[in-house]
């Protein structure tokens, strides 16, 4: 059984800016999650438990897009972004803030559903 996906704020209208190539390979990401398995190219996000990043690579840029697994029976996806940053590999403290407050929203929401 695949476990539902809930988009928390602009993550799917982001993720559909992408080029095709890119939207495919994260959507196959997020389809691995839904299935309880990992796809080779997502790693946890550095910093937060439960949160994982999928990396896709396409024309010399960095896209990911970062969901969270670990609220009930849901995969909360929070952001998709185009790593803009020039500086080594590190995700711009912007793209973080995001996340974090994404992060608070999904939890809010699975707590809603458990109740």
């Amino acid at each position: 059984m695949l476990k539902p996906i809930i988009w928390i704020g602009s993550s799917l209208k982001d993720l559909k800016e992408f080029p095709n190539e890119v939207q495919r390979e994260i959507g196959y990401g997020l389809y691995q999650a839904q299935m309880n398995k990992k796809y080779h190219k997502t790693k946890p996000l550095k910093g937060f438990n439960g949160v994982m990043e999928i990396v896709s690579e396409y024309d010399k840029d960095t896209y990911r897009g970062i969901y969270a697994y670990k609220f009930g029976e849901n995969i909360y996806v929070l952001h998709a972004f185009k790593k803009k940053s020039k500086k080594g590999i590190k995700t711009p403290k912007e793209e973080i803030e995001v996340i974090r407050q994404r992060l608070k929203r999904a939890k809010e929401l699975a707590e809603g559903e458990l109740k």
